[in-house]
């Protein structure tokens, strides 16, 4: 039997080193863009937010003032019908202050998670299929 001899390339540890470059080039690329995508919706969310935040103010204003109204009449004062109204905008704030740790930071903080993982667990699923 004859043995086989190895096939030589000349320039096999500089290919492989310009590979090794070029994979790592385009890795960095690939995690630059998943941080600018994910980013962008990290910003896109909190924006939405703030403008959920400002129209949901002007309408806990607005309704503030038609119920200190409506209880300046059932009161037949000024002081009594906004103070009602202040009461229950202390209530509110004395239950979302009693809330924010189990509920209202828990909430935040999952979706900052579900954001940041959500995708890159769909990559990884992608990458083991291939």
């Amino acid at each position: 039997m004859e043995q086989e001899k190895p096939v030589e390339q000349p320039h096999f540890f500089k290919d492989l080193h310009d590979l090794v470059q070029q994979y790592i080039a385009d890795r960095l690329l690939m995690i630059k863009l998943q941080m600018a995508e994910k980013s962008a919706r990290v910003v896109s969310l909190v924006f939405t937010g703030f403008g959920i935040a400002l129209l949901s103010f002007f309408v806990l204003l607005f309704l503030g003032l038609m119920g200190g109204y409506y209880f300046t009449q059932l009161t037949d004062s000024h002081v009594a019908g906004f103070g009602i109204m202040a009461g229950i905008f202390l209530l509110l704030a004395l239950i979302m202050i009693a809330l924010r740790k189990k509920v209202i930071s828990k909430f935040i903080s999952d979706m900052v998670i579900r954001i940041f993982f959500d995708q890159t667990a769909e990559d990884d699923d992608d990458e083991i299929k291939k």
